[in-house]
């Protein structure tokens, strides 16, 4: 059970996953900070829960969403956890692209998204270039 804990929190100690993180931490943590705190001229804990369930999403997804955003994007930033909350933020953005994005094809051309943009270059230089590298772990 240790074992695959630590697989779990284990996080890559090369620079292409450091990119990637702080990339997502900025791009998500404002958003997180806007839902939960109200900070950037966001609205806050309960105007965000009225909101998102005004919408008809679930109480606890809704809740889900500004966690991950919010925290999610700090433990990714500190390497916690990473894939845990990583795998929790794709599904979140899948999520957001089938009920808002997807029915109204919306294409917004901003800031955040020429940041991802390099993110995913950085992760696809990765993929190419450890194209089959097996991952073991090192007895501890």
């Amino acid at each position: 059970m240790k074992k695959i804990i630590r697989q779990i929190a284990q996080t890559d100690r090369s620079i292409s996953p450091l990119v990637l993180r702080i990339t997502l931490a900025i791009v998500l943590w404002p958003h997180g900070a806007q839902l939960l705190l109200g900070l950037f001229g966001g609205g806050g804990f309960n105007a965000s829960m009225d909101y998102l369930t005004a919408q008809g999403i679930p109480y606890i997804i809704a809740f889900l969403v500004i966690f991950l955003q919010f925290f999610g994007s700090l433990c990714i930033l500190g390497g916690l956890y990473t894939r845990v909350f990583a795998i929790g933020i794709l599904v979140m953005f899948i999520g957001m692209i089938a009920v808002a994005h997807w029915p109204v094809y919306e294409l917004d051309r901003g800031f955040e998204r020429r940041r991802l943009r390099i993110s995913f270059a950085c992760d696809w230089y990765r993929l190419i270039h450890y194209p089959f590298r097996i991952r073991t772990m090192e007895p501890g």
